[in-house]
Protein backbone atom coordinates (compact mmCIF):
# COMPACT_ATOMS: atom_id res chain seq x y z
CA UNK A 1 0.00 0.00 0.00
CA UNK A 2 1.60 3.25 -1.11
CA UNK A 3 1.33 6.13 1.36
CA UNK A 4 -0.65 9.13 0.16
CA UNK A 5 1.82 11.68 -1.22
CA UNK A 6 0.40 14.46 0.96
CA UNK A 7 1.09 12.54 4.16
CA UNK A 8 4.49 11.58 2.79
CA UNK A 9 5.49 15.17 2.01
CA UNK A 10 4.19 16.40 5.35
CA UNK A 11 6.32 13.83 7.14
CA UNK A 12 9.34 14.88 5.09
CA UNK A 13 8.90 18.53 6.03
CA UNK A 14 8.53 17.70 9.72
CA UNK A 15 11.86 15.86 9.84
CA UNK A 16 14.80 17.62 11.53
CA UNK A 17 17.23 19.09 9.02
CA UNK A 18 19.96 16.39 9.36
CA UNK A 19 17.33 13.72 8.62
CA UNK A 20 16.12 15.68 5.58
CA UNK A 21 19.72 15.95 4.39
CA UNK A 22 20.27 12.21 4.79
CA UNK A 23 17.04 11.58 2.83
CA UNK A 24 18.22 13.86 0.00
CA UNK A 25 21.70 12.34 -0.02
CA UNK A 26 20.22 8.84 -0.39
CA UNK A 27 18.05 9.96 -3.33
CA UNK A 28 21.06 11.68 -4.93
CA UNK A 29 23.03 8.43 -4.65
CA UNK A 30 20.30 6.72 -6.67
CA UNK A 31 20.38 9.46 -9.34
CA UNK A 32 24.15 9.22 -9.86
CA UNK A 33 24.12 6.18 -12.23
CA UNK A 34 21.92 8.22 -14.63
CA UNK A 35 24.60 10.91 -14.71
CA UNK A 36 27.34 8.32 -15.18
CA UNK A 37 25.44 6.79 -18.11
CA UNK A 38 25.02 10.22 -19.70
CA UNK A 39 28.73 10.92 -19.26
CA UNK A 40 29.69 7.58 -20.77
CA UNK A 41 27.36 7.80 -23.77
CA UNK A 42 27.83 11.51 -24.58
CA UNK A 43 31.41 12.16 -23.51
CA UNK A 44 30.09 15.19 -21.58
CA UNK A 45 30.03 15.77 -17.85
CA UNK A 46 32.16 15.12 -14.79
CA UNK A 47 30.77 12.31 -12.68
CA UNK A 48 33.92 12.27 -10.54
CA UNK A 49 33.12 15.75 -9.19
CA UNK A 50 29.52 14.76 -8.42
CA UNK A 51 30.76 11.69 -6.55
CA UNK A 52 33.31 13.76 -4.61
CA UNK A 53 30.77 16.42 -3.60
CA UNK A 54 28.28 13.79 -2.44
CA UNK A 55 31.02 12.02 -0.46
CA UNK A 56 31.74 15.32 1.32
CA UNK A 57 28.06 15.66 2.17
CA UNK A 58 28.04 12.22 3.79
CA UNK A 59 31.22 13.17 5.66
CA UNK A 60 29.55 16.30 7.06
CA UNK A 61 26.44 14.32 8.03
CA UNK A 62 28.49 11.79 10.01
CA UNK A 63 30.96 14.38 11.40
CA UNK A 64 28.92 17.61 11.80
CA UNK A 65 31.99 19.58 12.87
CA UNK A 66 33.86 18.68 9.64
CA UNK A 67 35.07 21.87 7.99
CA UNK A 68 33.94 21.78 4.36
CA UNK A 69 33.53 24.77 2.06
CA UNK A 70 30.17 23.94 0.49
CA UNK A 71 29.98 27.24 -1.40
CA UNK A 72 33.09 26.18 -3.30
CA UNK A 73 31.63 22.71 -3.87
CA UNK A 74 28.45 24.31 -5.25
CA UNK A 75 30.56 26.27 -7.77
CA UNK A 76 32.29 23.06 -8.89
CA UNK A 77 28.94 21.33 -9.18
CA UNK A 78 27.50 24.05 -11.43
CA UNK A 79 30.24 23.28 -13.96
CA UNK A 80 29.01 19.67 -14.18
CA UNK A 81 25.66 20.58 -15.73
CA UNK A 82 25.06 19.21 -19.26
CA UNK A 83 25.45 21.81 -22.04
CA UNK A 84 22.42 24.10 -22.22
CA UNK A 85 21.61 23.13 -25.81
CA UNK A 86 21.49 19.39 -25.03
CA UNK A 87 17.79 18.54 -24.85
CA UNK A 88 18.31 14.78 -24.88
CA UNK A 89 16.59 12.58 -22.33
CA UNK A 90 19.96 11.54 -20.91
CA UNK A 91 21.01 15.17 -20.44
CA UNK A 92 17.80 16.00 -18.61
CA UNK A 93 18.23 13.08 -16.21
CA UNK A 94 21.90 14.02 -15.70
CA UNK A 95 20.72 17.54 -14.87
CA UNK A 96 18.30 16.04 -12.31
CA UNK A 97 21.30 14.61 -10.46
CA UNK A 98 23.20 17.93 -10.50
CA UNK A 99 20.15 19.96 -9.44
CA UNK A 100 19.34 17.55 -6.62
CA UNK A 101 22.86 17.63 -5.19
CA UNK A 102 22.79 21.44 -5.53
CA UNK A 103 19.55 21.58 -3.53
CA UNK A 104 21.19 19.44 -0.86
CA UNK A 105 24.20 21.79 -0.74
CA UNK A 106 21.83 24.74 -0.32
CA UNK A 107 20.59 23.21 2.94
CA UNK A 108 24.18 22.92 4.18
CA UNK A 109 24.81 26.60 3.48
CA UNK A 110 21.63 28.06 4.96
CA UNK A 111 17.86 27.91 4.88
CA UNK A 112 16.28 26.01 2.02
CA UNK A 113 12.99 24.65 3.40
CA UNK A 114 11.66 23.34 0.07
CA UNK A 115 14.84 21.47 -0.92
CA UNK A 116 13.81 18.08 0.47
CA UNK A 117 10.49 18.23 -1.41
CA UNK A 118 12.24 19.36 -4.59
CA UNK A 119 14.64 16.40 -4.52
CA UNK A 120 11.83 13.93 -3.84
CA UNK A 121 9.72 15.33 -6.67
CA UNK A 122 12.66 15.54 -9.08
CA UNK A 123 13.37 11.83 -8.62
CA UNK A 124 9.70 10.90 -9.13
CA UNK A 125 9.42 13.20 -12.16
CA UNK A 126 12.42 11.51 -13.79
CA UNK A 127 10.73 8.13 -13.41
CA UNK A 128 7.51 9.55 -14.85
CA UNK A 129 9.38 10.99 -17.85
CA UNK A 130 11.12 7.67 -18.46
CA UNK A 131 7.82 5.77 -18.43
CA UNK A 132 6.32 8.34 -20.82
CA UNK A 133 9.31 7.92 -23.11
CA UNK A 134 9.06 4.12 -23.15
CA UNK A 135 5.27 3.86 -23.45
CA UNK A 136 5.01 5.80 -26.71
CA UNK A 137 1.78 7.44 -27.84
CA UNK A 138 -1.13 6.85 -25.48
CA UNK A 139 -3.79 9.28 -24.33
CA UNK A 140 -3.26 11.21 -21.10
CA UNK A 141 -5.77 9.25 -19.04
CA UNK A 142 -4.34 5.89 -20.05
CA UNK A 143 -0.83 7.19 -19.47
CA UNK A 144 -1.69 8.37 -15.94
CA UNK A 145 -2.86 4.84 -15.08
CA UNK A 146 0.19 3.24 -16.71
CA UNK A 147 2.49 5.55 -14.70
CA UNK A 148 0.64 4.89 -11.45
CA UNK A 149 0.84 1.10 -11.79
CA UNK A 150 4.23 0.90 -13.51
CA UNK A 151 6.80 -1.27 -11.69
CA UNK A 152 9.37 1.55 -11.87
CA UNK A 153 6.99 4.02 -10.21
CA UNK A 154 6.03 1.45 -7.58
CA UNK A 155 9.73 0.86 -6.98
CA UNK A 156 10.35 4.62 -6.70
CA UNK A 157 7.53 5.07 -4.19
CA UNK A 158 8.67 2.05 -2.16
CA UNK A 159 12.25 3.31 -2.22
CA UNK A 160 11.33 6.80 -1.00
CA UNK A 161 9.10 5.29 1.70
CA UNK A 162 11.97 3.04 2.83
CA UNK A 163 14.41 5.98 2.98
CA UNK A 164 11.88 8.09 4.89
CA UNK A 165 11.50 5.26 7.42
CA UNK A 166 15.28 4.92 7.70
CA UNK A 167 15.84 8.63 8.39
CA UNK A 168 12.88 8.89 10.80
CA UNK A 169 14.75 7.13 13.59
CA UNK A 170 17.84 8.35 15.47
CA UNK A 171 20.65 9.19 13.05
CA UNK A 172 24.21 8.22 13.87
CA UNK A 173 27.25 6.95 11.95
CA UNK A 174 25.87 3.41 11.80
CA UNK A 175 22.43 4.39 10.54
CA UNK A 176 24.00 6.83 8.06
CA UNK A 177 26.00 3.96 6.55
CA UNK A 178 22.80 1.97 6.20
CA UNK A 179 20.96 4.92 4.61
CA UNK A 180 23.83 5.41 2.18
CA UNK A 181 23.82 1.73 1.25
CA UNK A 182 20.07 1.96 0.70
CA UNK A 183 20.60 4.97 -1.58
CA UNK A 184 23.28 3.25 -3.63
CA UNK A 185 20.70 0.60 -4.43
CA UNK A 186 23.25 -1.85 -5.78
CA UNK A 187 24.32 0.67 -8.44
CA UNK A 188 20.85 0.76 -10.03
CA UNK A 189 19.26 4.16 -10.61
CA UNK A 190 15.65 5.28 -10.14
CA UNK A 191 15.14 4.44 -13.83
CA UNK A 192 16.25 0.85 -13.28
CA UNK A 193 19.51 1.55 -15.13
CA UNK A 194 23.09 0.87 -14.17
CA UNK A 195 26.43 1.59 -15.82
CA UNK A 196 26.44 -1.95 -17.23
CA UNK A 197 23.52 -0.86 -19.44
CA UNK A 198 25.81 1.53 -21.28
CA UNK A 199 28.17 -1.28 -22.20
CA UNK A 200 25.48 -3.62 -23.54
Amino acid sequence: MVAKPQGFYQRLQLLPLPAQQAFMAALCERLLPNYALYEQTSGQGDGHTLRTVLNLVWERLSVPQASIDFARQADKLAECEPPEGDESFGARRALDAVVSISALLDTLQGESPEAVLDVSRTSRAGVRAFIELTEGEVDAQALALIIRDHPLMEDENDFQDAVLEAVSGPINKTTLKEIRRLGRNGGISNLGLSLEDADG
